[in-house]
């Protein structure tokens, strides 16, 4: 898969020499070399809108993914929602993005006839001592400019979902619900009609910095399937893009530790938690109507409810701190998969 892929794209780019001219490279010598423009690692949702968008933009892109096929880490496994931008701190990145992306995905999902729905959410605090937090929440969502939020006696809220207990609700109307296949399948579409290739079951192991480029050392999945760690890990073909982007999920910092010269303060620290989630069954009637959230917790937004758009309805995620992972369950994003 790596080597045909690999043919396709690099038959307009001259070879580069094999000759090396840093010792701390020295032992993958004679590794073919090859010259490319873009190469995105990782073919999630935000390695798939990337290469979309360089596509567009007339870059020849290519997307490294060590699994077999787009999104099945992270990406397939997440609440599936359309956050306001109620939670971050103000002037964040993370808020503006979140603002910014919001109206962006709408937008995006309905000229392309994306299934998704604007069902709204309620963040509701169940006891006395989270009103004053439902109120803090309001007044950050406010200043993040999400437009709509309607704070709300328990009465009212529980009139609109029966089911329902609490004292005061927080009402988000701008919140809602997407199929994360189907946007996922129409970035693929969009990136390859743009002249953009993927290659699956290929992984990037490490790189080195050479002559102000970020070489990626990158091997087939089978190899790594196959090393026993007794030996260090030597790269199959060494690419030199123009541009990289990391958008390895949770695999991205330890990737990024392994790019020998970049500097360790550019890395940002890892905090791996674990969640499941529980579905409701032997049931034909979904019992809500709109997202429900509790106060946020430490690690997470807290157990909330999700519905589908097929009106199945989860439960989750719970938080599980967890240690790091292995060198191989890193780079193929084991861990995450199983999960």
């Amino acid at each position: 898969m790596l080597k045909s892929t690999l043919d396709r794209i690099v038959r307009s780019h001259r070879n580069v020499t094999s000759s090396c001219s840093i010792s701390s490279i020295s032992s993958i010598c004679g590794v073919p070399k090859e010259k490319v423009d873009c190469v995105v690692i990782g073919a999630g949702v935000v390695g798939l809108a990337l290469a979309r968008e360089l596509a567009l933009k007339g870059r020849e892109v290519l997307v490294l993914d060590s699994a077999p096929t787009f999104g099945t880490s992270t990406s397939s496994r997440n609440s599936e929602v359309i956050h306001a931008g109620i939670y971050y701190p103000t002037h964040s990145l993370k808020a503006k993005f979140c603002v910014r992306g919001r109206d962006l995905l709408y937008k995006y999902c309905s000229q392309h006839n994306i299934p998704h729905k604007q069902i709204g959410k309620l963040i509701v605090a169940t006891r006395s001592s989270e009103i004053p937090k439902l109120h803090n929440l309001m007044h950050r969502g406010i200043q993040n400019g999400v437009d709509g939020l309607v704070m709300m006696e328990g009465s009212e809220a529980m009139r609109m979902e029966p089911e329902l207990a609490c004292l005061k609700a927080l009402l988000s109307p701008l919140s809602g619900i997407v199929d994360t296949h189907s946007l996922m399948l129409s970035l693929v579409g969009e990136a390859e009609n743009h002249g953009t290739t993927f290659s699956y079951n290929t992984a990037v192991i490490g790189g080195h910095i050479q002559q102000n480029h970020l070489c990626l050392h990158v091997s087939e999945t089978k190899t790594l399937e196959n090393w026993n760690g007794k030996f260090p890990l030597q790269p199959e073909m060494i690419l030199i893009p123009k541009l990289v982007v990391n958008s390895a999920g949770l695999s991205a910092p330890a990737l990024a530790k392994r790019f020998d010269g970049l500097r360790t303060e550019h890395i940002p620290p890892s905090h791996l938690a674990r969640g499941c989630y529980f579905t409701l069954s032997n049931t034909t009637i979904c019992p809500f109507r709109h997202l429900i959230y509790p106060i946020p917790e430490d690690g997470g937004l807290g157990v909330h409810v999700t519905l589908d758009l097929n009106g199945q309805v989860k439960f989750g995620p719970d938080v599980e701190w967890i240690d790091g992972v292995d060198d191989v369950s890193s780079f193929l994003n084991k861990r995450w998969s199983q999960v």
